[in-house]
């Protein structure tokens, strides 16, 4: 058997960077979580930055006025929701092009329950006699979005999941567009296309007073978010490595054979479906909930192709990797605003040459890189 030939400098990278992988790997538990802790502790500290060297990361100057919390914020929603989308792709193997409804689902929960100008708050308040001030706490809306967007991922996946591939994502892409039309020609309970505004944060609605979890100062949110998404991973992983991972890893390999060995891939399949769909409205919450107001044509079809391709680039299975995919496709567009209208030719291009150059992510899990590379030697000329 020929060797195959290595000439993509990419490859190289990633033998270098797996290298330093399998080192790290190798250390003792203690400077492992050293470690660990340190980048955290960097991260939380990110909005503060003035380091000498890396304030150059920061978009302050960007566009006149640009706030690099606020931008900080929104990389940290784009990593929640490519976390969950990554139940959904990466591990359950299901190509779900409407993630974007379940982020609308979201966002609308906090929406119409705890903003005083929602219609379905003003009904609730003529319904039982309630106070014109009454509006579902902040709090309270945290469990009702999680229970509206996960039923909303349960009623999608039952009648749907017993389809595969391309047919499975055109009806998901179908299910995105339906909760934009919906809410957006439903004025009656929904706000229509006008939205919903004062939609409140923990400590209320929006208002001039409000300046820590208000509009004014955004680090707070940044770091509620920040928080938030470490929980999610810490659960996400120990889900990943149970026996429910374990199932979705095998569902997404061969789901006859997996059949066969004992595995219902049905239940797998939905509980994938309901989970993913439960972080998506859990992002949609915080989003919504830092704006203070929504409209429809913010949750559009290009959005949710946008949260596939964090996914994709970043490197499906691999949560380092969805991360760092979210992160870049949410700073990089901010970081190079001067280019205006040109930066999305060149976001366009850059992700063609991800694609070409790299299909397997920028940082694949280890067994879709042996996969990949498995596939290559097989169709290599020579082998």
């Amino acid at each position: 058997m020929t060797e195959v030939t290595r000439n993509n400098p990419l490859d190289r990278i990633r033998d270098l960077t797996g290298g330093v992988g399998s080192r790290f790997r190798a250390l003792p538990k203690w400077q492992r979580y050293a470690a660990f802790l340190a980048f955290v502790v960097f991260l939380y500290y990110l909005p503060l930055l003035g380091i000498p060297g890396l304030v150059w990361l920061r978009t302050d100057s960007i566009d006149g006025g640009n706030n690099w919390a606020g931008v900080l914020f929104t990389c940290a929603i784009y990593v929640l929701i490519a976390i969950g989308l990554n139940v959904v792709i990466g591990l359950a193997g299901l190509l779900d092009l409407g993630y974007v409804g379940f982020f609308a689902v979201g966002a609308y929960s906090v929406a119409l329950f705890g903003s005083r100008q929602s219609p379905v708050v003003a009904a609730l308040q003529n319904r039982f006699n309630l106070s014109e001030d009454w509006a579902v706490t902040w709090a309270v809306c945290i469990p009702i979005a999680l229970a509206i967007a996960m039923i909303s991922g349960v009623l999608l996946g039952w009648p749907t999941l017993r389809l595969r591939g391309d047919y499975l994502a055109i009806v998901t892409l179908g299910f995105g567009e339906i909760i934009r039309i919906v809410v957006r020609n439903s004025p009656s309970w929904s706000g229509g296309p006008s939205g919903v505004a004062a939609i409140p944060g923990p400590q209320g609605a929006p208002s001039p007073d409000n300046t820590v979890f208000g509009l004014i100062d955004v680090k707070p949110w940044y770091w509620l978010a920040l928080t938030v998404v470490l929980l999610v991973v810490f659960g996400v992983r120990r889900l990943e490595n149970s026996r429910v991972g374990r199932a979705w890893l095998a569902v997404r390999e061969d789901e006859d054979a997996a059949a066969v060995m004992g595995v219902y891939p049905f239940k797998f399949k939905l509980w994938a479906f309901a989970i993913g769909a439960a972080l998506g409205g859990l992002s949609g919450f915080l989003f919504a909930s830092r704006g203070g107001f929504i409209e429809p044509e913010q949750f559009n079809a290009q959005l949710s192709i946008l949260f596939v391709a964090m996914v994709v680039v970043g490197g499906s299975g691999n949560m380092a990797g969805v991360a760092l995919g979210a992160f870049l496709l949410a700073y990089l567009p901010e970081r190079f605003r001067d280019f205006n209208e040109w930066r999305f030719l060149v976001f366009g291009l850059a992700l063609v040459l991800v694609m070409l150059l790299r299909p397997q992510g920028l940082i694949p899990s280890r067994r879709r890189a042996r996969e990949l590379k498995d596939r290559q030697e097989e169709v290599a000329p020579g082998v």
